[in-house]
Formats: structure tokens, C-alpha cells, sequence
């Protein structure tokens, strides 16, 4: 869900069967004439509520090239912390992600790291590539010196492997199986889904004249809102009293544990909502 426009920020929740994740995504943006560099800010956390366990961690740099000229592709690059919260504290992960390069024999797309344990013990090796899968393997055995330690290490396991696009994903954007079935309708939703967002959907119905008309029509309608709020903001200071800034509905500000950072965090009443079809806060924006 976006939760600020100016600058552009979104917040995330997502529960499952024995865990639960969410994030405040924002970013900062480096253009380079052929590439953009976006460096992303705040961090994602997942819990196990069983185990008490949470992980953080801060997403790597992705670089997308050829922005002006020449077939678009993608890089990630850069260094990864992940840190043991609450039953898991102690616990981390470092993994580097090697950025593309021309000039090297090793296998592109690369990730490798460790897992430590809460006394700064080597249990784990990690490698893999970030769009084909991740391997694990314990640590038996550590040799060498502190600078350029050698792990010997036990039978490599797969801890994830990538889910192939379906065989025609170049005519829906490339989207993943994932990303479409999210894309899906769904009934009793809130009616600032943007699945239900209409000139979005004509156009993902092939029908464009129409979908042109009603982007213009959802236009004028944010633009005579925006008017509206500018004026009675003019007036409420005029006045001298204080006009609400917009806030989101299903996100509050609270202090990040462990940080003095004030982030979004979900207030836990959109499933209530949902349940109910009580869609009341909702402002009428379709």
C-alpha cells in the first residue's frame, strides 16, 4: 500500500501458515546516462510466531541497464545483514551479492555469505545465484586465519529454487505466476484495491479507447480532490487551526524496535474490515 506520495513510500503485511513479514519500502535513485542505480531504504522483517524467531534486513542495490538504449536487464549487487531478533538474537547472515562483470570466468549473478551463530561461530555456507537457486551446507570444520578463514563443509542442501515464469509470461508483462494470480480479481476487497482501479483494467482487456477515457475521468477527480484540500487547507490556516494531513488507513506510524526510526507499521484492522464488508474509512478514489 502507498502511504506517502511525496516522497513516494509503500508499506507492506503478509501472513501465512506460521509466519508473517512486512516492510516500509522507500528509495533513493542514482541515474548514470546508461543505468539507474536504486538503492533501497528501510528494512523487511519476517517472524515465526511458533518459534518467537524474527529476521531483518535491508535489500541490496539494483541496477537496471541499458535505460536509454538496447535491450533492458537487470543487476543485484552489493552486501546483506540479516539479524536474529527476538528468540534468534545473536543469530546472523552476511551474504554478498557479486555484481555482473564482463571480465570474470565465475558464474554471474552470484551470492555467497555465512550464517553465524550467537557467538560468532561459522555454522553455514551459503552460494547460489539470485535467479536460479540457493544452496546451504553446514560448516564441519574451519581453517586458515581470521582474514581468509577455509570451511570444510558437509553435503550441500537446496534451501530455494526459482519458480519458472509460465511459458507465455511475454505477453503479460513478463509477470510472474505469482504476480499474476495477485493481479487477480477477488471479490469483498476494499474499493481502493487497485485491482478494481478501471482504466487499469480495460487496458489489461485489450479495450484502450475506453481505458483512455476513464484515466482522464480518475485524473480530473485527483485533481479536483487536490483543489478542494488546498483550499480548505488555506482556509484552516487563515483561521489558525490545523488541517489533517492525509493519513493511511490500514497503516499507523510507531517506533521501529530497535531503531529511532518512525515507521508504518499494519494496524491489524483491514482483516476485521474484510470480514465485516465494512469499508467505511475508504474514500472514494475509482
Amino acid at each position: 500500500m502507498m502511504v506517502s506520495h511525496h516522497p513516494p513510500m509503500a508499506a507492506q503485511y503478509c501472513e501465512g501458515r506460521g509466519w508473517r513479514c512486512w516492510q516500509e519500502f522507500t528509495m533513493t535513485s542514482k541515474f548514470r546516462g546508461k543505468y539507474i542505480q536504486i538503492v533501497p531504504l528501510g528494512y523487511a522483517h519476517v517472524e515465526f510466531p511458533a518459534t518467537g524467531n524474527r529476521y531483518t534486513w535491508r535489500k541490496v542495490t539494483t541496477t537496471v541497464h541499458n535505460i536509454i538504449v538496447g535491450k533492458l536487464w537487470v543487476d543485484n549487487h552489493g552486501d546483506m545483514e540479516i539479524f536474529g531478533e527476538r528468540n534468534a538474537k545473536g543469530v546472523k547472515c552476511h551474504l554478498k551479492y557479486l555484481p555482473y562483470s564482463y571480465f570474470t570466468r565465475d558464474t554471474q549473478r552470484r551470492v555467497k555469505g555465512v550464517v553465524m551463530d550467537s557467538s560468532n561461530q561459522v555454522k553455514w555456507v551459503v552460494n547460489g545465484t539470485w535467479d536460479s537457486k540457493i544452496e546451504i551446507a553446514p560448516v564441519t570444520s574451519t581453517s586458515g586465519s581470521t582474514e581468509n578463514p577455509v570451511y570444510k563443509t558437509g553435503n550441500y542442501k537446496t534451501a530455494w529454487t526459482r519458480r519458472m515464469p509460465p511459458p507465455d509470461s511475454d505477453r503479460y508483462y513478463n509477470f510472474t505466476l505469482l504476480a499474476c494470480q495477485l493481479n487477480e480479481p477477488e471479490p469483498g476487497v476494499a474499493p481502493t484495491d487497485s485491482r478494481l482501479r478501471p482504466d487499469q483494467r480495460l487496458m489489461e482487456d485489450g479495450k484502450w479507447n475506453e481505458s483512455n477515457q476513464e484515466k482522464l475521468r480518475l485524473e480530473e477527480g485527483q485533481r479536483a480532490r487536490r483543489r478542494q484540500r488546498e483550499a480548505e487547507a488555506e482556509t484552516a490556516a487563515a483561521e489558525g487551526r490545523p488541517y489533517p494531513p492525509y493519513e493511511p488507513i490500514w497503516f499507523g506510524k510507531e517506533k521501529e524496535e530497535g531503531t529511532d526510526n518512525l515507521v508504518h507499521v499494519y494496524n491489524g484492522t483491514y482483516w476485521d474490515a474484510k470480514a465485516k464488508g465494512d469499508w467505511s474509512k475508504c474514500s472514494t478514489i475509482f
